[in-house]
């Protein structure tokens, strides 16, 4: 029996059905706009267990989430991750069991997640040429994360997305490229405007670029926007009838970008946080010890949504106390 069945909602009567759970903090590739200098250690790796992550899981479908996105850092750094997937898929009311990879092991591990449960897969890929997909993510594995993308493909994923930074030096010329990309391929592109972090001030003064290049250039072009749905993200997508994919655009800095807001986070250690760009956050590992603990823990994640503000504060320069992407997966 669902201890908490129903809907999650906050103050601002918006409704929640999905999670992204960091598994990890830990990340191998430095890119440019996020851990430059790579990662580093600064307390010790006591992330959370597949037992924990089912029963906080658990708890979160019977407050009506049903979608899961497995987030980090990298979170296929973990040896654990495909039990991680299937314990994940084994909660009942979960329908949709997502990871945001940088592709490091997905031609290796894809057949394994798709295994355990993967229905869908978020691909973090931010040039198709190669000098340029060095410089910004500090390793030359573009071929094998382009390989393993297409195997992904073939393994009929209920969606395979990109996500990719828009950046000064990697924009408006590099969209054709990826129209082409996916003139043939069933997969979304979608950029995604720079954010200011607390780590990357004069990197965001020096590369950000507004969202609306994209937009003008889609348009120009006869993109059209396609309707979100209701467990979507926050992308605008669209498409066009002569492709196969899907081009779109995050844009954060957008008025009312937080209006339509679904979606929870919690932390690699078992906070939750209620924005990206929040501070804080409320601690639900303590009731993630044994089952027992269910009613607590869904009372705990009810009582903290009146935390929840309308929207962020990055238009005012205020990324709250959010260092790194890495920290949260985005």
């Amino acid at each position: 029996m669902a201890f908490g069945a129903g809907h999650l909602a906050d103050g601002f009567g918006r409704r929640f059905r999905y999670l992204r759970l960091s598994v990890t903090e830990v990340c191998n590739f430095r890119c440019t706009y996020c851990l430059p200098d790579g990662w580093k250690k600064t307390a010790p790796l006591s992330f959370l267990t597949p037992d924990e992550i089912a029963r906080l899981i658990g708890a979160f479908a019977d407050l009506g989430l049903a979608k899961v996105r497995l987030t980090g850092g990298e979170p296929t750094v973990r040896k654990d991750f495909a039990d991680i997937i299937a314990r994940t898929a084994a909660v009942s009311g979960v329908g949709k069991v997502a990871v945001t990879t940088n592709g490091w092991n997905l031609i290796r591990q894809i057949d394994s997640w798709k295994a355990a449960g993967l229905t869908h897969l978020n691909l973090s890929l931010d040039a198709l040429e190669p000098e340029a997909f060095q410089r910004i993510t500090g390793h030359d594995r573009l071929v094998s994360i382009l390989t393993g993308l297409d195997r992904a493909l073939e393994l009929d994923l209920q969606a395979v997305k990109i996500n990719a930074v828009l950046l000064r030096d990697t924009g408006e010329r590099g969209f054709e490229d990826w129209a082409e990309f996916v003139r043939h391929r069933p997969v979304s592109v979608r950029f995604i405007e720079l954010m200011r972090t607390a780590d990357n001030l004069d990197f965001f003064n020096q590369n950000h670029v507004g969202g609306g290049v994209l937009r003008d250039w889609l348009e120009q072009r006869g993109w059209t926007p396609v309707d979100r749905p209701p467990d979507g993200g926050p992308a605008q997508e669209y498409s066009h009838p002569d492709y196969a994919g899907r081009l779109g655009l995050i844009a954060p800095y957008a008025p009312g970008f937080c209006d339509s807001c679904n979606r929870l986070r919690v932390t690699a250690r078992g906070k939750l946080r209620l924005c990206l760009f929040g501070e804080g956050g409320v601690d639900l590992r303590d009731l993630l010890i044994d089952d027992d603990q269910r009613p607590d823990l869904i009372e705990r994640i009810r009582g903290a949504m009146s935390g929840k503000r309308l929207g962020h504060l990055l238009a005012q320069g205020n990324p709250g106390d959010l260092g790194n992407l890495a920290q949260l997966g985005g």
